[in-house]
């Protein structure tokens, strides 16, 4: 499953998927959602609405795909399907400056414990970059507040595409002037890899049994394509640096 070394000296770069494989969306989204319901005497089920929340976020790009909606960064599609969800759960009470707080939890999610550590080993050996459906100011502004030590923000919003089109992974081996093969995307999400082997990139999949709560039943599965398997950064550390 793992690269010959001659393979694996040729990788000049990581790039990885940023939600739930390095941040842990749905505890960041349910603990600032609770702050804000006990400072606002509201009744909410902050757990539902985090799931429902990340729940939108494929149908949202689906619209744009669709021709449904012009191109549209994540910050805006997060703040529609906010403002839908804020309906469903009979939450009115919020001011415009709330809802905008609110909206802005994607830029202050906080990292899986072995993340931040783990990504400065690896980067003692690859260039480390993002490549998410993030926009760039809200990858940028996570990155700040979470202490990620990335070499380069790549955004789906640089290509006008969103994951898992060609058109992003493209992208990023253009910017980085490097041949596919000479890049790896991490990921815990098995559709994003198959999709970035398809470009022709090499694939590392770190499982997040946690990413969707601890009652979800997440598909851990392990497609033969993949280059890497590891339980976190630190363990892909070890593989990839030998160390």
């Amino acid at each position: 499953m793992s690269l010959s070394a001659a393979e694996l000296a040729g990788v000049r770069a990581l790039t990885f998927d940023v939600f739930g494989t390095v941040v842990d969306w749905r505890s960041s989204v349910i603990r600032e959602g609770q702050a804000l319901g006990a400072a606002r005497g509201l009744n909410v089920d902050w757990p539902a609405f985090a799931d429902a929340w990340r729940g939108g976020y494929a149908p949202a790009m689906n619209r744009v795909r669709h021709g449904e909606l012009p191109w549209t960064r994540l910050d805006e599609l997060h703040r529609m399907t906010l403002d839908r969800l804020l309906d469903e759960f009979s939450i009115h009470s919020l001011s415009e400056a709330d809802k905008q707080h609110l909206n802005c939890v994607w830029h202050r999610l906080t990292p899986w414990d072995d993340s931040v550590e783990g990504l400065h080993r690896l980067r003692q050996g690859f260039v480390l970059a993002t490549l998410s459906n993030g926009n760039v100011s809200l990858l940028v502004n996570m990155a700040k507040h979470a202490g990620l030590p990335w070499d380069c923000i790549l955004s789906a919003e640089l290509a006008g595409h969103y994951k898992r089109d060609p058109e992003v992974y493209q992208m990023a081996a253009r910017l980085l002037d490097l041949r596919p093969e000479q890049i790896m995307l991490v990921a815990a999400h098995q559709d994003d890899l198959q999709a970035a082997h398809h470009e022709g990139y090499r694939t590392a999949f770190v499982m997040r049994p946690l990413e969707h709560g601890p009652d979800a039943e997440p598909d851990l599965s392990i497609d033969p394509v993949f280059d890497y398997v590891a339980h976190d950064f630190h363990d892909l550390a070890d593989q990839l640096m030998r160390v």
